[in-house]
């Protein structure tokens, strides 16, 4: 009997539910905030990219030497986010072949939400041809046939860069896993992210205290290292391959 009236009670009055039953995990999130300002381009999808470069009618397919220069040393154009939200960046030098620019289409497509988002190529599409002599043929007799086209990618290039009404935590999780499979080091940014890694960048070399840098040695010639190092290291001071 006492019973029936203790759940009589907790359906009668809204008053001694509240005040005797406790809510446990009960969570209140802000809403997410709106962004009005952002600049969506024409095209919000991946294009997908030629697997080998348009040619006139009248112009046969040219052959290249390997050009490593084309992935040596840092980006100096293609190296900051123009959406100011976030991206895949390249840490090293390296090439992107046309299953690359397939696999980072798709994994966009499965992970990334098109209604709201955007996302957008920085880097062209292959057009480097690289060559390759039929397997058990002898070396001369010239230069092989074109097995592929490449694209060669810099340090700090940025790969692709994503944007729109979404947060970095939505995004992040996808985008690590495009970057993990990539040819080459690449790193997952926002603009948050790369303003930080500028500052720290500044801040190690005003704050550093050892007078022994790379840059001192190499401009001064010590131990006579201009005997041995490359032309990138006086370039580059070391800082890049």
């Amino acid at each position: 009997m006492q019973i029936c009236r203790t759940i009589s009670k907790l359906f009668i009055s809204p008053e001694y539910v509240f005040k005797s039953v406790p809510v446990v995990g009960l969570k209140s999130f802000a809403p997410q905030p709106v962004k009005d300002d952002i600049e969506y381009p024409s095209r919000t999808r991946l294009k997908v990219v030629m697997k080998v470069p348009q040619m006139p009618n009248n112009v046969a397919p040219y052959k290249t030497q390997k050009r490593l220069r084309l992935m040596r040393g840092p980006e100096l154009f293609h190296n900051t986010l123009l959406h100011k939200q976030f991206g895949i960046i390249a840490t090293c030098g390296g090439r992107l072949k046309h299953n690359n620019f397939e696999m980072i289409r798709m994994l966009v497509l499965r992970n990334i939400t098109y209604n709201k988002a955007f996302v957008i190529w920085r880097v062209p599409a292959p057009w480097q041809p690289i060559t390759k002599k039929s397997q058990g043929v002898r070396m001369g007799a010239g230069k092989g046939s074109i097995d592929h086209y490449v694209t060669p990618v810099k340090s700090g290039q940025v790969i692709i860069e994503v944007g729109g009404n979404i947060e970095y935590f939505e995004v992040r999780r996808g985008l690590i896993n495009i970057a993990k499979r990539l040819p080459f080091d690449a790193k997952v940014v926002s603009q948050e992210l790369m303003e930080k890694m500028a500052e720290d960048k500044k801040k190690m070399v005003e704050e550093n205290l050892n007078p022994w840098n790379w840059k001192y040695i190499i401009q001064n010639n010590m131990l006579g290292c201009h005997k041995w190092i490359s032309k990138y290291d006086r370039r580059w001071f070391n800082e890049y391959l």
